[in-house]
């Protein structure tokens, strides 16, 4: 190995080598830096370029093996309606023959935070809103149900019978109450 190294030395140390090392040389050092730069943000952006293609080709695959599911219609007795965009969905159910019982609800539309005392990191609580109607027949009054849903409650805020032309007719003035999820599940459990 020794018989190779040799001659190597000789010619980086030979001064016709030593005389041409300048031409080659860069004038500014920074320039070298910048060279560097521009080859390295090359590669990213090649780099950034071919995970997005493969990205692109796996996601449009996908599409096309598995076609988007349809919404879903029915949710045990009740239809479904939930308009594509908006933050509503609607619950629709005949009860009996006359009875008709609309559930509109809201996405999640607000939190509370809640402290852990144990626990890095805050929690927050999720709050959707929900009204429901039960009405007897077209010509017939309204019962209009306001409601508040948190994880262990759910809240009546508002209680009217509506004419049938949906103004408020009779609030209701009474004292205010809450359903815990335990009694609320106790209640509801022949409906369904």
């Amino acid at each position: 190995m020794a018989w190779l190294i040799r001659p190597l030395r000789k010619t980086l140390t030979s001064p016709s080598l030593k005389a041409l090392l300048p031409l080659h040389q860069h004038p500014k050092p920074t320039s070298l830096f910048t060279s560097r730069n521009y080859i390295s943000d090359m590669r990213k952006s090649a780099f950034q370029a071919n995970i997005l293609r493969l990205l692109r080709k796996e996601i449009q695959y996908e599409h096309e093996r598995c076609p988007p599911k349809q919404p879903v219609t029915r949710f045990n007795s009740f239809t479904i309606d939930d308009r594509a965009g908006e933050q509503w969905i609607r619950l629709r159910r005949k009860f009996g023959e006359k009875e008709d019982i609309t559930i509109e609800a809201t996405l999640f539309d607000g939190s509370l935070p809640v402290s852990n005392p144990g626990k890095v990191g805050d929690d927050v609580q999720l709050h959707i809103t929900f009204i429901v109607n039960i009405s007897k027949g077209d010509d017939s009054n309204v019962l209009e149900i306001m409601c508040s849903a948190w994880p262990d409650a759910l809240e009546i805020q508002k209680l009217f019978v509506r004419g049938n032309n949906r103004t408020p007719d009779q609030p209701y003035f009474g004292p205010q109450f809450k359903l815990s999820n335990c009694k609320f599940d106790r209640s509801l459990q022949g409906i369904g």
